[in-house]
């Protein structure tokens, strides 16, 4: 099985090549917008540059390799700078992805594409695939769109929704919450999280692995990959100081609307994963076995 990666440097971008190479019988090409980030110990990959807001490079690129599945990793995920650049939101979450639709139409690609618990409105949670969208802010809104190009599309397609992916990767451009909260303790800062906002956290691997079950099956439809546990944010802070043994008296709690951040955030969303754990054998780790797993990672870095 041929399998093509957008946004191969990203966190999971990285963690999915790493597994795609670890299973037999697969050939990877890894592609991202910049040069190659990968570290060399990942194994025989083709790397290919590759601007998805390019439309003639996407249908270049994707005719020359013809996979069998395209996964998407590839977006604009800062939800406030979404908000304030619209324009550069739309063509890479939106217009890029009718790109690939296009090209995944002309190789008879199966299309795997990543989206986000942010297309609901957070009024309840956890969901399941069948809850109806109603987005609060220009990403979820742009992620939607997405889903409906794809939805109404003639290729063969899986969208993999998830919800706040943590990890550590390569060459990282951007922190996450896990890193946030130890790096800051770590230093002494006092921290304040919000208490009023719910969330399925998931590991970046595990997120790898789900999109991996879905292209190996060639499943479709829309699947929801995240983690098991129904957390807040400052939930995850105290889970964090306690399994780094850092000093939790400096996380204070505090909820959303002590913040002035430009896009509005959903208060209660995580997912029901039931569909993805039956039809792909997905199982995720739990909040603290993710930990643990960052916890080795950061220890062979």
């Amino acid at each position: 099985m041929k399998i093509l990666v957008t946004g191969s440097n990203g966190l999971l971008g990285q963690k999915l090549i790493k597994l795609l190479l670890s299973e037999p019988g697969i050939e990877v090409i890894a592609t991202a917008r910049n040069s190659d980030r990968l570290p060399e110990s990942y194994g025989n990959y083709e790397f290919a540059a590759l601007d998805i807001t390019d439309e003639t490079q996407v249908l270049s690129v994707i005719k020359k390799y013809a996979p069998d599945v395209v996964i998407n990793t590839a977006a604009m995920t800062n939800v406030d700078q979404c908000e304030s650049e619209k324009e550069a939101c739309r063509k890479l979450n939106v217009d890029a992805v009718s790109y690939l639709i296009k090209a995944c139409e002309a190789t008879d690609s199966h299309l795997v594409h990543c989206s986000t618990d942010f297309i609901f409105d957070g009024t309840r949670g956890p969901l399941d695939e069948n809850e109806k969208p109603n987005p609060v802010n220009y990403y979820g809104e742009s992620k939607l769109a997405a889903e409906e190009l794809i939805e109404k599309s003639n290729i063969s397609w899986a969208i993999a929704r998830t919800v706040l992916v943590y990890g550590i990767a390569h060459d990282m451009s951007r922190s996450n919450i896990i890193l946030w909260v130890k790096n800051s303790l770590e230093g002494g800062k006092d921290i304040n999280v919000v208490d009023d906002q719910w969330r399925t956290p998931t590991l970046a691997e595990d997120l790898a692995m789900g999109c991996y079950l879905i292209a190996k099956k060639r499943a479709t439809g829309i699947y929801n990959i995240s983690g098991k546990d129904m957390l807040t944010p400052y939930d995850m802070a105290i889970k964090t100081a306690d399994f780094f043994k850092l000093d939790k008296s400096l996380i204070h709690k505090t909820d959303g609307s002590k913040f002035t951040q430009p896009a509005k955030r959903p208060p209660k969303t995580g997912f029901i994963i039931d569909k993805a754990r039956k039809d792909l054998g997905y199982e995720p780790h739990s909040f603290d076995e993710g930990l643990k797993v960052l916890q080795e990672q950061m220890q062979l870095a």
